[in-house]
């Protein structure tokens, strides 16, 4: 079997042995988990000037290649574009980008870079498999450099509809450039068909099969991969996790409150604000549930360095004070709000604890928090799970979980009275119909079904490589 050459912007290296628990360490982790294979990115560590070519570092079964960014790179590649164009832009938010040229140069300069030392390491029949909205264009990169190698492509957040992509400043050389992968994939049919849609209005044909289209003598395969987790071992850990001593803690200091729970990094796609405004809205027409339910908000705090973070930071903290000020007295404290990160098996047992799951943000790709929920809790007592309509993970938890519009306040209070006030059978029941949809795509499933379609991917035509005379910018 070939090998598997991994790349994502940031590799999660093992800490003392153990692996990492992200879900991108968990789906490179299942990738590779039958093959032999690399896993390249940034190292996380910024040195002036940093080294021209990766280091190879051996963990347990996987060979790591980690190179170091520049505080240029940090700044216009990382900080700049990515987080403060592309991730706005691609969660639909065109009002909150900020477009420089020099951040673009900074991402093509290091997408370059990339391409440039994947090709030290790179063997002939090697397959390349490349995540998420920081690489873009790296396939365009090294086909320039006349690899003709299977590139693949997932990208992990949403990718919104051609009249918004095309907002993007230069959008061909970035969007556009995903066109040089063999396979591109998606969380949604929804995403998948907002690319072929931008392919077809900038010249793209489709073929008979429907999902392959040719683009100025060039092919891409298009195809829907929602992610998955590990659901079986993430249930065992939810069982284990429920008999310890920080959740015997946190049970005791709920007394016989029922817990209502939402995990979200700090980010304006997350809809907390709207969250936070449905729960104040529910409190105050449910008088009734006053000093018997604790919505206990983690969000470890991401991005601090840019102004929207900071300023969302502030309005979230005054947004849980005003609220809990209004309804809360000296022996009840309706909202716990935490900037911290808690271990994957913490949260596996607090979500085996809460009644009720808030998982609403205004888009997210998939949103895997849904899916460790689900998978936590106890099959004889499972809480209810409120998810956004405008979360990937909807397509498959749409059966079991009450879906929302998390711009309607109203809505939102509602769901959650009826979801602390679900009967024990229909929560049972929800949450079978969920468990069957979580054991059916499990994360080895994931991985497998992408990895299939790449290698089935038919050959490619010669590259061609001027990306620029192929889209109108």
């Amino acid at each position: 079997m070939s090998r598997l050459i991994v790349v994502s912007n940031r590799v999660a290296m093992p800490s003392r042995g153990k692996p990492q628990a992200g879900g991108l360490a968990v789906a490179v982790n299942a990738a590779l988990k039958h093959r032999s294979g690399i896993w390249f990115g940034w190292s996380g560590n910024v040195v002036d000037p940093p080294d021209s070519r990766p280091r190879l570092l051996t963990r347990g079964e996987i060979t790591y290649a980690v190179t170091d960014l520049s505080t240029a790179d940090l700044q216009e590649y990382y900080s700049g574009f990515a987080n403060r164009v592309l991730w706005p832009i691609l969660h639909y938010r065109v009002d909150l980008a900020e477009f420089t040229r020099s951040d673009l140069s900074g991402y093509i300069r290091v997408n370059e870079t990339f391409a440039n030392q994947i090709s030290t390491i790179l063997e002939p029949d090697d397959v390349i498999w490349v995540h998420d909205y920081h690489l873009m264009p790296l396939a365009r990169y090294l086909r320039a450099r006349g690899h003709t190698n299977k590139i693949g492509f997932f990208l992990h957040i949403p990718l919104p509809p051609p009249d918004i992509l095309r907002a993007l400043p230069h959008h061909a050389e970035i969007v556009g450039a995903m066109a040089d992968y063999d396979v591109v994939g998606f969380q949604t049919e929804n995403d998948r068909d907002n690319f072929a849609r931008y392919l077809m209005v900038n010249g793209g044909t489709v073929s008979p099969d429907g999902n392959t289209y040719d683009v100025h003598g060039r092919s891409v395969s298009l195809g829907a991969f929602p992610v998955a987790i590990d659901t079986a071992s993430y249930a065992k850990t939810a069982r284990r996790a429920s008999r310890s001593q920080f959740i015997s803690t946190m049970k005791g200091s709920l007394g016989q409150s029922q817990l209502i729970m939402g995990v979200d990094r700090l980010d304006y796609s997350k809809g907390i604000g709207n969250r936070l405004d449905a729960f104040e809205t529910f409190l105050e027409d449910n008088s009734d549930w006053l000093g018997r339910v604790s919505y206990l908000q983690i969000t470890p705090k991401s991005r601090s360095d840019i102004p929207e973070y900071i300023e969302m930071d502030r309005m979230v903290s005054t947004r849980v004070g005003q609220i809990n000020g209004t309804y809360g007295n000296v022996s009840w404290t309706p909202i716990r709000y935490i900037n911290q990160t808690y271990s994957r098996t913490a949260l596996a047992g607090l979500y085996r604890l809460a009644r009720v799951a808030l998982v609403t943000p205004l888009r997210d790709g998939m949103n895997l928090v849904a899916k460790e929920f689900v998978a936590a809790q106890d099959p004889e007592d499972p809480g209810a799970l409120v998810l956004s309509h405008f979360a990937g993970a909807v397509s498959e938890l749409r059966d079991g979980a009450l879906v929302v519009n998390p711009h309607e306040t109203e809505g939102m209070a509602a769901a959650i009275r009826r979801a602390l006030e679900m009967p024990l059978e229909e929560r049972k029941v929800r949450h079978a119909r969920m468990m069957r949809a979580l054991l059916a795509n499990n994360i080895d499933c994931w991985a497998k079904s992408f990895l299939k379609a790449l290698e089935d991917a038919r050959p490619r035509a010669t590259p061609v490589n001027n990306i620029r005379t192929l889209f109108a910018l």
